[in-house]
């Protein structure tokens, strides 16, 4: 008999039934592509005016795991598909001593799939990607917070993205909204491979993180002085920076490689969804340096029209299709989960990472209930580093300043130096944080 992903039980623990779910489209390659020191996985974090309780956090936590029966879980092995179940209760809360994104190893993720940090005034949860997008997990920090100030004696409205702790989850929170809204034809896959940023690698694995930090009005102003978005903005900087770091270490501009982006879009609002799984495509707009030199405009221009064409629910729902097809295979249903793995993995290593430079992902403007704002000094983003190539890029706007946080595991902060310069040259003054040693 088939059974519903959203409402199956697997063998009760300690005498409670289990949830368990199917993973969502997007999700069923993060499993296969992890490597033995690498998963992926990101970082959500809110800064508070007071110094965080440890113990007022686990009981917040206790609370809020109940009302995300799609993220507090732990991922679980089929004969043909991983799974996700619930865990049976909430992990214990860890005070964080080192560095963001620290390795969370396929057994930690086969016991609990995220995990939430806390450091002075700081609450950061840091989630394995097969569970949740950005947005998704924004939903998440946001609710735990809500309900941690609720338990401070803080009294927080269930809005702006605030979800009542104590109601039961929706069918449509829980939805794999990919199966929805496929098109007709699928959107073609074939793209150039992008030029890739190299250095030492750190070696003991350690996370460089450097965050700037600039005024919402300065860089809204700029964009609007070019007529652009502010991710059209920051990916034409960031196109500018590779080409200049390309014609530094390629000399020969035959043998150049194109410079691309990699950019998530949250496809909630374009398809009307309330899903808070994963939910995003990626596009890759970039220029060929063999084409020629490019003026700034030349490649804001470039980019802006690219987004243009990309950004549409028709071409949303191929890319989709083309996603959803792939898993109906009739072979690959039937295909035992570790010949998927080696199958699925080596497309990822052919095909997952080779277009694009680095990933953008830009969360956009932040907003919480009044009453919340008031005990939040800041909001940040941290992407992990991907398999292949050792630089990402997390954004977001919070009150009045935009977080804009690079991670690499290499020593040298060529990408940083290059693009908050040029911001500089641009009349954008970034104030600079990093925890390099």
């Amino acid at each position: 008999m088939k059974r519903s992903a959203d409402s199956s039980r697997t063998p009760s623990e300690g005498g409670r039934k289990l949830r368990w779910m199917r993973l969502d489209n997007a999700a069923k390659i993060f499993p296969a592509a992890r490597r033995r020191n690498w998963n992926n996985v990101f970082r959500l974090s809110a800064t508070l005016t007071e110094n965080i309780d440890p113990a007022t956090l686990q009981s917040a936590l206790d609370v809020t795991v109940k009302r995300f029966p799609s993220i507090a879980v732990r991922l679980r092995t089929g004969l043909f598909w991983y799974f996700l179940e619930e865990v049976p209760k909430a992990p214990p809360v860890q005070r964080e001593n080192s560095y963001p994104l620290t390795p969370m190893s396929f057994a930690d993720i086969q016991k609990c799939a995220f995990r939430v940090l806390y450091y002075k005034k700081r609450i950061a949860v840091e989630f394995f990607h097969a569970l949740t997008d950005g947005n998704g997990g924004l939903v998440f920090l946001k609710t735990l917070t809500a309900e941690y100030l609720t338990q401070k004696g803080v009294d927080i409205p269930n809005d702006n993205g605030v979800l009542c702790r104590l109601a039961q989850p929706t069918q449509s929170e829980l939805e794999d909204s990919f199966q929805k809204n496929e098109s007709l034809v699928s959107a073609g896959r074939k793209e150039a491979p992008a030029f890739r940023l190299t250095g030492e690698k750190e070696p003991d694995g350690y996370l460089n993180v450097t965050t700037g930090i600039l005024p919402s009005g300065d860089i809204i102003g700029l964009a609007r002085k070019y007529g652009v978005s502010v991710t059209t903005l920051l990916c034409a900087v960031l196109i500018e920076c590779f080409i200049g770091i390309q014609n530094e270490r390629v000399p020969h501009r035959k043998r150049h490689r194109a410079v691309k982006i990699c950019v998530p879009v949250n496809l909630r609002k374009m398809f009307t969804s309330e899903s808070l799984r994963n939910y995003v495509l990626t596009i890759t707009p970039g220029v060929d340096p063999r084409l020629g030199d490019y003026t700034f405009e030349e490649i804001l221009k470039s980019v802006h029209h690219q987004l243009g064409v990309e950004l549409t629910s028709k071409q949303m729902s191929a890319k989709i299709a083309a996603n959803v097809n792939a898993e109906r295979v009739w072979a690959l249903k039937i295909m035992p989960l570790f010949i998927k793995n080696i199958a699925m993995k080596l497309v990822y290593n052919t095909v997952g990472e080779r277009h694009s430079c680095i990933t953008l992902s830009n969360l956009g403007v932040v907003t919480l209930p009044a009453e919340m704002e008031a005990h939040v000094e800041r909001l940040d983003f941290v992407l992990g580093v991907q398999a292949t190539y050792p630089n990402n890029c997390g954004v977001l706007s919070y009150k009045d300043k935009v977080y804009i946080n690079f991670i690499r595991n290499t020593k040298e902060p060529t990408l940083e130096l290059k693009f908050f310069t040029y911001l500089l040259k641009l009349g954008i003054r970034a104030a600079v944080e990093s925890n390099q040693r």
